[in-house]
């Protein structure tokens, strides 16, 4: 079979390719590094889980009502905070560029660069896309140290509460004027 410049067979190469061609998106959507950072998501996932069994400890049968709102809140709050807060801006910085402030406390932002650098701005820009790797993260949390997971998740979804509370007060103000 013939080989390409990476030593590839180039029938693979050239089928793989065809298959992602009719997606078009181009520059805007960086497939190969979109799924190198699926591949790292996935990895982690099941290095942890792996991890969990191997300290022989007990992953729940389920999660309760508590637990679950307590995540989702803070789960919620931290996603936005990486992806919008003017504070962590920094942590963008590498993968965006700053275009004006968006609200209180947060600005938007140009994801800048191709391939990977692109995918990790895509990523670190957008609450939703973020909220799983968050929810992991913070699940984990929970199986390995759970108390700690708790008061870490519970400042963020006192924050979250305290946001909305600041909204509504906002909002309350401006229709009385």
């Amino acid at each position: 079979m013939p080989k390409n410049q990476n030593g590839q067979n180039s029938s693979q190469v050239s089928c793989v390719a065809q298959a992602f061609d009719g997606y078009k998106g181009g520059e805007e959507m960086p497939l190969a590094s979109y799924a190198t950072l699926l591949g790292i998501y996935n990895t982690a996932f099941a290095a942890l889980l792996l991890a969990a069994n191997n300290s022989k400890r007990q992953l729940p049968e389920r999660v309760g009502y508590a637990d679950l709102m307590l995540l989702g809140v803070a789960t919620y709050e931290l996603s936005r905070i990486i992806a919008k807060d003017r504070v962590t801006s920094p942590l963008r910085a590498p993968f965006t560029e700053y275009v004006e402030p968006a609200g209180e406390s947060e600005v938007k932002e140009k994801v800048r660069g191709r391939g990977m650098q692109r995918a990790i701005g895509d990523l670190v820009t957008c609450p939703y896309c973020l909220s799983p790797w968050v929810g992991a993260a913070l699940t984990f949390g929970l199986v390995f140290r759970p108390r700690a997971a708790r008061l870490v998740m519970g400042t963020f979804a006192a924050a979250a509460i305290s946001g909305f509370l600041l909204q509504a007060t906002d909002a309350i103000k401006e229709e009385k004027k």
